[in-house]
């Protein structure tokens, strides 16, 4: 492990700007990260993935709070049901098959990009609209177990809730989102330190990368576009997606190029739509007035 140290903290930059920037994908890169280039075992690399993701959550919120990005009663309604959720998620999954935690992940990743690909618009001068407690509470818990199931911070699930259903603007549903995110990756890392043991030098250094990373994408989240945003997080939820979905299939199709290229154009034409997206938005489009939260 230790040659590949320094490759895994590099790379672990990039799930602190995912979150920042985006509100989630933080796991969405953790969990392939440290399985495929830390060499951890899924169960391991799910635990301190949480670890990763929790600590970079609370920490990147700061520049979101500081600009009015965060429904915090929103944010802490949806955060305590899906503590449960997590916690329940994380004990689970110490009963179940690797390969099924994974393709779930992958599964719940392709669902959640196809939603946010052909949601409608969501602008800076969008209202929210408030949702019934009930529902809130029934989406969080129900978010907060697939995140302590699969070790997804629950930000490719949350964002969408929040911008989708919710109304938020795509800005302050990507500072909203990582209140949630924080309090659901402890409570489901609680779950799975029951049967698990983290490789706490490995994870710690991840994590601190990923904080740094975290910062640099709140700061960037007011300069993009809000549609931008969403377009972008919805394609780059779908190629990851399908990457974890591949690495799951027998290895004799792994191995076939052509699906491997396929996935390289995939990959190539989410970057340049959410490129024509950026450069065709209004400016000042992804900017959210300056208003306390509530």
């Amino acid at each position: 492990m230790s040659a590949t140290l320094p490759l895994t903290v590099g790379l672990a930059v990039l799930i602190g700007v995912s979150l920042g920037l985006l509100g989630g994908g933080g796991s969405i890169l953790a969990v392939p990260l440290l399985v495929y280039v830390a060499d951890l075992p899924t169960r391991e690399a799910i635990a301190a993935s949480l670890l990763v993701v929790g600590v970079t959550s609370l920490v990147g919120v700061l520049p979101h709070a500081r600009e009015h990005r965060v429904r915090w009663r929103t944010g802490l309604v949806f955060g305590l049901a899906g503590m449960a959720g997590a916690y329940v998620g994380g004990r689970l999954a110490g009963h179940l098959p690797p390969t099924l935690l994974l393709t779930g992940f992958a599964v719940m990743m392709l669902a959640t990009a196809a939603a946010m690909i052909r949601g409608r618009r969501v602008t800076g001068g969008t209202g929210p609209h408030e949702l019934p407690l009930a529902r809130v509470l029934a989406d969080g818990a129900v978010v907060g177990l697939v995140t302590g199931l699969v070790g997804a911070g629950g930000g490719f699930l949350v964002v969408p809730a929040l911008a989708l259903l919710g109304g938020l603007p795509m800005p302050v549903a990507i500072g909203t989102s990582l209140v949630v995110i924080a309090m659901k990756s402890f409570a489901g890392l609680a779950g799975y330190l029951w049967t698990v043991d983290i490789h706490w030098p490995l994870a710690l250094a991840v994590t601190a990368a990923a904080v740094l990373g975290s910062l640099l994408g709140g700061r960037l989240t007011s300069r993009v576009p809000a549609e931008a945003l969403r377009l972008s997080f919805g394609w780059f939820v779908l190629v990851m997606g399908a990457f974890v979905l591949v690495q799951q299939l027998p290895g004799g199709v792994r191995a076939d190029p052509a699906l491997w290229t396929g996935l390289a154009g995939l990959a190539a034409g989410a970057a340049l739509a959410a490129l024509t997206c950026a450069r065709r938005s209004p400016a000042g489009v992804g900017r959210t007035a300056t208003r306390p939260a509530d």
